[in-house]
Parts: structure tokens; C-alpha cells; sequence
């Protein structure tokens, strides 16, 4: 046995014996094992010649990679609807007997979990910058506004929970069970 081979071949330490739960094999069954793995392992133009490579140069193994299930591929995810098939179907539209304040309370308990969790995060030490990009961030459905400062004096105090939100226009609930579309301009 050479010098590399020994090396190559060292038995496990008794003490990670026990740790790892495994046996160190005698050199014939070693020998055999990496013969084995080798044959089916190898390129099939150099398998003739194994003995031959091992004693020479590296050993460059096979690896072929798991073949993708076709019908998996062909399947395509369902088109989602667009504007005008959402407005067709009035996807925002929500019912007058739906239009109650109540029923969006349990949604407010949910936003003000959710904002209690997000400021978890915050500490005493934060720099405003950072607050400021986590609430810019965070989903304010379920959050009671009011509007101070608007363009149309008509929206100004105006006071309800968030419940629908457009690119412009947040739809409000109030106490009065009305839904108001309040310009975000």
C-alpha cells in the first residue's frame, strides 16, 4: 500500500466511532466499496481502464441530472382576469347589505395585531428614516383613517375603516354604515 492510499484509507478514531454511530471497514472491503462506486460512477468510455486512471490522474465521475416531468411542463398556470372582465363581474363591488361598520370591526382587531407585531421590531434607538420605510410598507386594510387636509373640503373629516384600496382612491367605511371613496390627491 502507498503513501496516498494509506492516507486515503485511515480508520475512523475510536472516540467518533461512538459519536457517529459507524464502523470502520477492513481494506478489502474498503477497496471493494470504492471499486464499486467507481464502476458505477465513471464515464462509460473510461470504464474499461479504471485501474489505470486511478493510478494516474483524476477520476471524472458521471452526474446526470433528474429528467423534469413533461407533463408538469405543459400544464400552465391559469391566467388571472384583467380590468375590464373584474369590472364586468364587480370583483370590487361590494353589496348594500354588506355595507355595515360592524362587520368590518374583526378586520380592524386583525390590522391592529398586525401593527403591534411590525413595531415589535421597532426599538427607542431607530432612526426615523426607518420607521418611516416600515410604515410606508405595511398594509393599512382595516385601519381606521381620517382625513385631515384634502382638496375637496367634502372629504375632510370624514372617518371610517379602510377597506378597499385603488391606485387614487381608498374606499372607507364609516359608523354610519356609508362607503365613501376618498381621493388619495
Amino acid at each position: 500500500m502507498e503513501l496516498d492510499d494509506a492516507l486515503i484509507r485511515v480508520g475512523i478514531p475510536r472516540d467518533l466511532v461512538k459519536v457517529l454511530g459507524v464502523e470502520s471497514r477492513s481494506d478489502s472491503q474498503a477497496g471493494a466499496f470504492t471499486r464499486a462506486f467507481l464502476n458505477n460512477n465513471m464515464r462509460q468510455d473510461s470504464r474499461n481502464d479504471a485501474k489505470m486512471l486511478l493510478a494516474h490522474k483524476a477520476v471524472i465521475l458521471d452526474y446526470c441530472r433528474p429528467k423534469k416531468d413533461k407533463s408538469k411542463r405543459k400544464s400552465r398556470k391559469a391566467k388571472g382576469l384583467n380590468a375590464r372582465q373584474k369590472r364586468a363581474m364587480k370583483v370590487f363591488h361590494l353589496k348594500p347589505e354588506h355595507q355595515r361598520y360592524e362587520l368590518f370591526l374583526p378586520l380592524h382587531e386583525l390590522w391592529r395585531q398586525y401593527v403591534i407585531d411590525l413595531c415589535n421590531g421597532l426599538s427607542a434607538t431607530c432612526s426615523p428614516q426607518f420607521v418611516q420605510q416600515k410604515l410606508l410598507k405595511a398594509d393599512f386594510h382595516g385601519a381606521i383613517l381620517t382625513v385631515v387636509r384634502s382638496k375637496c373640503p367634502s372629504y375632510v373629516g370624514a372617518t371610517g375603516i379602510l377597506i378597499q384600496e385603488f391606485k387614487h382612491v381608498f374606499k372607507i367605511i364609516t359608523k354610519e354604515d356609508q362607503l365613501k371613496g376618498v381621493g388619495d390627491g
